[in-house]
């Protein structure tokens, strides 16, 4: 029987379809390439192993950027949520963030569709196991079963399966997770084409039966009653408060029980199985007890896996102890005394690739048309991965087809952040994006995420004219009620100076302007809308006036730094630049330059161990250069 060509031919492949390999290949797909998802589970798609929840700090600003390019995973969230709230509402607009706790059946369900209805998108039960590539390209994907598809770009997206192994006590088995394959192959073809591979840990906690549960000896957590969202094609909703989390807390009983059976742990054991680093801000139960010998207890929080499932997560509680001792230490605690165990909580090993081997783009240095998305790359969380995927998935398409790629900066996105970081300073832990890591964190907040990005979005043709007019409207309307706030008087009243008081503020004793009254600290819209002869409705719009008058001199001294970064960034290295020729750089900055090969001064700037006086010389020599005409390209 004939085969079709075109059935094993493709524009890109993506091996993987979990949430950084979901993002790539709808994106490619969007951008006209015709697209094959390589999915070792195809139950398992956008899959949330670990906690049900979507977004919190830093994370869903991430999700909300992701929307203004054009992803998927804000309208899935959105769809899929069964409890939202707005975190650090009572500190600076900064550290402001939306978290969904999602019905993770839901979520699954609703990617993997959109996935199926995409059109140019096909998805695939196959395990890959080697990268085939000619003459520095990659050129395709050989599979389990022996079966080669051809490609002009390959999307790695391999999740936690590269070399997986999951231990529970002194057990321990291959898998990517619990009841899936690993990719050991895939791993080994990685290092044969010169990859250098590492190897992380990360866990999941138990998952528990709600009708064993005690919810009256726990705090109840319920939903937001503001209407939230994360997509801008999403209509912000209130969700019915039926799904709330739980929180509880570890005790001197529980932790005695760790202490005790340690010698039974693959982390702590006499037999010491689990040689990886594991996640810093998401430590298992028993690197807390033993990093934190003082600590008498540990928040817990107990949270639905989904509208129609008896299970709960305990969000906390990851460890790899034994299955007997992960029901010993459950029953120590408030509400989960008879709780019955479902599926034991584990640790799972993995490899996973140097990022410095890759460009801003997230392109292999060494394969041409390789790139990598998500844990594969030492990253740790849904968010951190999806944003990966998008931008991998936008690039490849991109570079096919001749377009420009997209490097955000770290003054315009999280997601910039995250790749900078990744590609020029590397991992040693698994890598969580926090707002600490944003220098410029009070531009790039949750309320303007539309405003910054949408514009690439729409220039790449992945928001159609409807949304981008939506989102430049905002932008007027916030640029005008600004202007009107800076003209609307407010005389001296009773009323007027009885909020202020209420508020702990000074009164007033002559006219002031609103705007001028709002840049107090303790004033916020809502106390003062009563006196607006045309109030804001638009929570959003509302929002960022207000952020954006609040944090006016601030905000200007930001935008003064950013151009004096961004001259750096665009002062560019040209490609195949040989460091040992630069004039007084020391062996040591000579290097690490070869080592990371940077784009720009920006970027060298923040290798670990490249000084002022390297970037001096640098500078200098590539200007010499430039003059001569000498070493003027840059890689895509």
């Amino acid at each position: 029987m004939p085969v079709d060509p075109k059935d094993y031919t493709y524009d890109v492949i993506i091996i993987g379809a979990g949430h950084a390999g979901v993002e790539a290949a709808l994106i490619a797909a969007k951008m006209g390439q015709r697209v094959l998802v390589m999915a070792i589970n195809l139950d398992s798609v956008a899959w949330t192993p670990c906690n049900p929840a979507i977004g919190g700090p830093a994370k869903g600003v991430v999700v909300r950027e992701i929307d203004a390019l054009g992803g998927f995973m804000a309208r899935a969230a959105d769809q899929a949520a069964i409890n939202l709230r707005m975190l650090n509402t009572s500190k600076g607009a900064a550290v402001r963030a939306l978290r969904a706790q999602i019905d993770k059946y839901d979520y699954s369900r609703i990617v993997k569709r959109a996935l199926e209805q995409q059109p140019g998108l096909k998805i695939v039960n196959e395990i890959a196991v080697r990268i085939l590539t000619e003459s520095g390209c990659a050129t395709g994907v050989l599979t389990h079963f022996g079966v080669e598809y051809r490609s002009k770009a390959v999307v790695i997206a391999s999740g936690t399966f590269l070399g997986g192994q999951i231990f529970i006590g002194q057990k321990s088995f291959k898998a990517g997770r619990m009841g899936e394959f690993p990719a050991e192959e895939l791993s080994v073809s990685l290092k044969e084409l010169g990859f250098k591979m590492g190897r992380f840990k990360t866990g999941t906690p138990a998952r528990i039966s709600a009708k064993t549960i005690d919810f009256s000896e726990m705090e109840r957590q319920g939903t937001s009653r503001e209407p939230l969202a994360f997509s801008y094609s999403s209509a912000p909703r209130v969700i019915p408060d039926e799904f709330p989390c739980w929180l509880t807390k570890t005790n001197a009983s529980t932790h005695s029980i760790i202490r005790r059976d340690l010698k039974y742990s693959p982390l702590y054991g006499e037999t010491k199985l689990i040689h990886a680093v594991g996640p810093r801000y998401c430590p298992s139960i028993e690197d807390k007890v033993m990093k934190f010998p003082s600590k008498q207890s540990h928040q817990l929080f107990i949270e639905p896996e989904g509208r129609e499932t008896d299970e709960y997560y305990v969000n906390g509680l990851s460890t790899s102890l034994p299955q007997q001792t992960q029901n010993e230490l459950m029953h120590t605690i408030d509400g989960l005394r008879k709780a019955e165990i479902i599926r034991p909580a584990y640790a799972v090993e993995y490899d996973y690739v140097l990022p410095q081997q890759l460009l801003p783009t997230l392109e292999s240095k060494l394969v041409e048309n390789l790139y990598f998305a998500g844990q594969v790359n030492g990253t740790s969380g849904y968010e951190e991965a999806a944003a990966q995927g998008l931008v991998a998935g936008i690039n490849a398409s991109a570079k096919l087809t001749g377009r420009t790629q997209l490097i955000l900066k770290r003054s315009e996105a999280y997601i910039g952040v995250l790749i900078d970081d990744l590609v020029t300073r590397g991992v040693d832990e698994p890598y969580r994006l926090l707002t600490s890591r944003a220098e410029y964190r009070l531009l790039i907040r949750h309320d303007n995420a539309h405003l910054r990005l949408s514009h690439y979005g729409y220039e790449y043709g992945l928001v159609n004219k409807e949304f981008y007019e939506r989102v430049e409207n905002a932008r007027s309307q916030v640029d005008e009620n600004i202007e009107r706030l800076n003209g609307v008087v407010l005389k001296p009243s009773s009323a007027l100076n009885n909020v202020l008081v209420s508020r702990g503020t000074t009164p007033i004793y002559q006219s002031v302007r609103f705007a001028q009254l709002l840049k107090r600290p303790e004033i916020e819209y809502r106390d003062l809308e009563t006196f607006d002869p045309q109030p804001m409705r638009n929570s959003e719009i509302r929002e960022q006036v207000e952020t954006l008058l609040k944090y006016e001199g601030y905000l200007g001294r930001l935008e003064d730094e950013v151009k004096r970064f961004n001259q750096m960034e665009d002062e560019r290295i040209p490609e195949g630049t040989d460091f040992r020729k630069v004039p007084n750089l020391s062996n040591e900055a000579i290097d690490k330059l070869t080592s990371a090969k940077p784009a720009s001064l920006g970027q060298a700037m923040r290798i670990p161990g490249i000084t002022p006086a390297d970037l001096m010389n640098l500078s200098v020599y590539i200007r010499s250069q430039r003059r001569t005409g000498v070493g003027t390209k840059r890689e895509k």
